[in-house]
């Protein structure tokens, strides 16, 4: 029963690890390509650095992911129990 929980557990982690990263890279893509109207000064700059931000951010979720550097307490975990 512990391995069939701790395997939800994990499939659950890597849906919502790439349902973010899709977040990330889409709202980058809506910014860039300036979805929201935002046609003032201040917004314009503001809207293409933040557009960087959340795509580089994406890029490195979807690094973490595939590498699995988010699952080190699970690992941690697993090793304690064994």
């Amino acid at each position: 029963m512990k391995l069939k929980t701790s395997m939800v557990f994990k499939a659950i982690r890597i849906f919502f690890g790439i349902f973010m990263i899709l977040v990330y890279l889409g709202m980058a893509y809506l910014l860039y390509i300036n979805f929201f109207e935002w046609t003032t000064e201040p917004w314009l700059t503001g809207r293409y650095v933040f557009a960087a931000i959340l795509a580089l951010y994406g890029i490195y979720r979807c690094y973490r992911q595939i590498k699995g550097i988010d699952y080190y307490r699970l690992r941690d975990l697993e090793e304690r129990n064994s």
